[in-house]
């Protein structure tokens, strides 16, 4: 069995992979440790091939080497095409009426509310602006509060062909969600919650394609506040204008590259 140990930081990240390293050789399995080149003389020691990462540890620590000097090449999204169906219900009910207002918070929970008050409030939320209300469940579980027919839950889907049919998206901010409502030219309302979303709202807000939703829990009042200016017509106009800007060749130039740099170590080596 072959192993690969990985770690990026100083002596303290790096002594403990040696000591796993070392249990794992004694168990007969080959193990190789990707980890800074300052420590080469380390893994020589215990007799633990060394695959160097990333810049030197001490001339970053110290500040010798200037970060932007990194060889670093920004792809745009790494996409995977998604061909799937929607569900015959779900294409009923978008046949049925006007475009709907997507509201998702993905593999989030919503901060501050439990499942039954965010569903209520996106859907009186979105109900507030005359428009239907699809509710994509996730992890927040939100449900139909009623048995109105102007609304309609989904689970898992194919996003990239339903974010093409809807009139916004309302969702927490993740990388792939907001990427996928750029492409298909969707307003976008993002009630971030953790990490980069908040990152992804700004941008959001900045290109003019959608707003940031004032904290983590909506409510009926905030989120119709930002739904006005999401369904306003000249942030479609915008919108439509950036998802033909969005580049979709992320992946596959990433691929290149990668073999491309595999192929000089080989050639090195």
């Amino acid at each position: 069995m072959r192993v690969v140990l990985v770690t990026y930081g100083s002596r303290g990240d790096v002594e403990p992979m040696t000591g796993l390293a070392l249990q794992l050789k004694a168990l007969g399995a080959e193990v190789r440790v990707c980890a800074p080149p300052d420590f080469a003389e380390l893994l020589v020691d215990v007799s633990v091939p060394l695959t160097p990462l990333g810049w030197p540890i001490r001339a970053l620590a110290t500040g010798a080497q200037e970060t932007p000097e990194l060889d670093v090449t920004q792809t745009s999204a790494w996409i995977r095409p998604d061909e799937r169906p929607l569900p015959a219900g779900l294409e009923a009910f978008l046949a049925a009426g006007a475009e709907p207002v997507y509201v998702g918070f993905g593999s989030m929970l919503v901060r501050g509310a439990d499942a039954q008050e965010v569903s209520r409030a996106v859907t009186e939320a979105v109900r507030a602006q005359g428009r239907r209300v699809l509710l994509g469940s996730g992890w927040a579980d939100l449900a139909l509060i009623d048995d109105r027919d102007d609304c309609f839950v989904v689970g898992e889907v194919n996003q990239q062909a339903l974010f093409r049919r809807v009139a916004a998206v309302v969702h927490h901010g993740g990388a792939g969600t907001t990427t996928t409502a750029a492409r298909a030219g969707a307003p976008q309302v993002i009630v971030p919650q953790v990490a980069d979303q908040p990152y992804w709202a700004g941008r959001v807000t900045e290109l003019g394609i959608g707003t940031e939703h004032d904290g983590p829990t909506p409510t009926a009042e905030s989120l119709s506040a930002a739904l006005k200016i999401a369904l306003a017509p000249e942030t479609g106009a915008r919108a439509a204008v950036v998802a033909e800007q969005v580049r979709t060749d992320g992946a596959e130039l990433a691929a290149q590259l990668l073999l491309d740099m595999i192929g000089r170590s080989g050639s090195a080596g």
